[in-house]
C-alpha cells in the first residue's frame, strides 16, 4: 500500500510547503485560494470525457434506469449529497438517483474503519437495489483505487450497467474498470493526501455536471428554469411562482390561479398559460411529451 500511495499525486508531499504551520492566516487563505483556482482547468480538461458520460447517463435513464453513485468517505458523502438534492431541485423520485457510501448511512457522519477495503460489500449494496443493465453507477474514488468503489463498477459492468469511474489520479484501477473513465488530476493536495480539498471540489464539480446536465436533457428545466421542482416548503412556493412569473411574463394574479389550477405543478402552470390550456390538457400533452415542456409547446401549437 505504501508503494502504491507513493506513485499517487494526490499523496504527493510538497516540501515548499513544511512551514505552512507558520504563516499568517491570510497568506495560507490566499494560497488554499489560489490553490482552488487550478481545480475547474482540471475539470475543463476532462469536458469531453464528462460530456460522453453525461449522454450515456441520459440514455439510460430516459428509458428507466437510475444514476448510482458509490463511494467511500468524502467521495461517498459526495454522492450522496448530489443524489439528495436531486428530488427537491428535480422532482424525481427518490429512488432514481441514488448514494451508495461504504459502510453505510453511519458512515455519512463517522467515519466507519475498514468499510472502503470491503468489496463484497459493494456488490451486497448493489444487489440490494436489484441493479438491471438499464442502470448507471459511478463509481467516485479521489486515488482511484479504493475498492469499494472499484468493485461496485466492476460488478455493475458485469451484470451490463452502464458505468462511470471518476477519480483525480491518472492510469487508475477505478477509470480503468468503467465504461467511462474520467480522471481529474488536480495536483498534491495543500496537506499532503487531504484528499477532501482540490479532490473533493473537483468531485463536486463533476457531479454536478452529471446530475445536473442529465435532468436538462431529460426536460426537467425550461430554459435554465427549474420548471421540475418540488415545492415543498414555503421559500419554494415563492420559487415556484417566480419561475412560472418569468417564464410566461404572467401577472401575479394569473400565476397563482395557474399554480392552484395546477396543483402547484410549475411545468404545468406555464403550459396552461403559454398554451392557454385548462389544466387536464396541459397535463396530457405534457404525458405525451414525457414531461418535456417544450415539446408539449409545440404540441399545443400544432
Amino acid at each position: 500500500m505504501r508503494e502504491q500511495l507513493a506513485t499517487m499525486t494526490t499523496e504527493a508531499y510538497r516540501p515548499e510547503l513544511a512551514d505552512i504551520d507558520r504563516l499568517p492566516t491570510l497568506d495560507i487563505a490566499r494560497f488554499m485560494n489560489a490553490e482552488d483556482a487550478t481545480v475547474t482547468t482540471a475539470v475543463a480538461a476532462r469536458l469531453p470525457e464528462i460530456a460522453a458520460a453525461i449522454d450515456g447517463v441520459t440514455a439510460r435513464m430516459a428509458r428507466g434506469g437510475r444514476l448510482i453513485y458509490a463511494g467511500a468517505g468524502t467521495a461517498g458523502r459526495l454522492g450522496i449529497l448530489d443524489a439528495s438534492e436531486c428530488p427537491p431541485t428535480f422532482n424525481t423520485d427518490p429512488a432514481q438517483v441514488v448514494g451508495l457510501i461504504a459502510g453505510g448511512p453511519t458512515a455519512v457522519v463517522s467515519a466507519v474503519e475498514g468499510a472502503e477495503d470491503r468489496e463484497d460489500a459493494a456488490r451486497e449494496d448493489l444487489h440490494a437495489l436489484a441493479l438491471t443493465a438499464d442502470d448507471v453507477v459511478v463509481g467516485i474514488s479521489a486515488s482511484g483505487r479504493t475498492p469499494y468503489a472499484v468493485a461496485a463498477v466492476r460488478h455493475a459492468r458485469a451484470l451490463g450497467a452502464l458505468t462511470v469511474g471518476l477519480s483525480c489520479n491518472e492510469d487508475s484501477a477505478l477509470a480503468a474498470a468503467a465504461d467511462h473513465g474520467i480522471e481529474v488530476v488536480v495536483g498534491p493536495e495543500t496537506l499532503t493526501g487531504s484528499t477532501r480539498l482540490k479532490a473533493g471540489t473537483a468531485q463536486k464539480l463533476v457531479l454536478n455536471m452529471i446530475s445536473t446536465i442529465t435532468m436538462i436533457k431529460l426536460g426537467k428545466t425550461y430554459g435554465n428554469l427549474m420548471v421540475d421542482l418540488r415545492a415543498s416548503n414555503e421559500k419554494l412556493k415563492a420559487r415556484a411562482h417566480r419561475i412560472v412569473s418569468l417564464a410566461t411574463g404572467a401577472r401575479d394574479e394569473s400565476v397563482g390561479t395557474a399554480l392552484a389550477d395546477n396543483d402547484g405543478e410549475v411545468k404545468n402552470s406555464i403550459l396552461t398559460l403559454l398554451a392557454s390550456v385548462d389544466a387536464p390538457t396541459a397535463a396530457r400533452l405534457l404525458q405525451d411529451a414525457h414531461g418535456h415542456l417544450r415539446k408539449a409547446l409545440e404540441a399545443a401549437a400544432a
